[in-house]
């Protein structure tokens, strides 16, 4: 038996999703610089849109000079991971600090 209901997700479009992302993040109270993110004048974000994925460099600790974990989207479902994560990691460097 074929587990195909007839519905497929939507196609992902990299540049709607960045344009998505950008907006997200900077309601959740980081500053948008050309390509990055940054909190408290620290890079903590940055984005790239590629072919058919959207590629994020995200900061392990806020730091001038970060260690990266890098993340890449191909759905839906991964950008709504990205902002989980960087809530997650907001508030751990809100308690940090």
């Amino acid at each position: 038996m074929s587990n195909d209901f007839g519905f497929a997700p939507p196609p992902f479009k990299p540049d709607e999703a960045l344009v998505a992302l950008r907006r997200a993040l900077r309601d959740l109270g980081l500053a948008e610089r050309g390509a990055a993110f940054e909190l408290r004048g620290k890079r903590v974000l940055e984005l790239s849109a590629e072919e058919a994925s959207v590629r994020a460099r995200i900061a392990r600790r806020l730091m001038i000079t970060p260690e990266w974990d890098t993340l890449t989207m191909k759905g839906s479902t991964d950008t709504r991971r990205l902002l989980d994560e960087v809530k997650k990691r907001l508030g751990r460097w809100e308690r940090e600090d």
